[in-house]
């Protein structure tokens, strides 16, 4: 069996929403992206608006489309990133 592809995931802000629950995102590091909800944001109807921050999973293959995995909670700490390692 083939390899399950890895994803990379950045959390952004809602810029615009545009029609078909597809969102412009714009990413930490400042660039812009498509984004779309994914199904089980669809299936238990979590709202996204403007300015949410929100986290976007993207294909290696194409960096400027991505799918909103989770909407973070206002007021909720920033969680720690996975890539980042305590050096201690």
């Amino acid at each position: 069996m083939a390899k399950k592809e890895e994803k990379v995931r950045m959390e952004g802000v809602i810029v615009k929403a545009l029609p078909g629950t597809q969102f412009l995102v714009e990413l930490e590091n400042g660039h812009e992206i498509l984004a779309y909800l994914a199904g089980k944001m669809r299936k238990y109807y979590i709202r996204v608006l403007l300015g949410d921050r929100v986290t976007v999973e993207m294909s290696t293959y194409d960096l400027t489309r991505g799918r909103i995995v989770y909407r973070h909670k206002k007021g909720q700490p920033r969680p720690p990133s996975a890539d980042t390692e305590k050096t201690e």
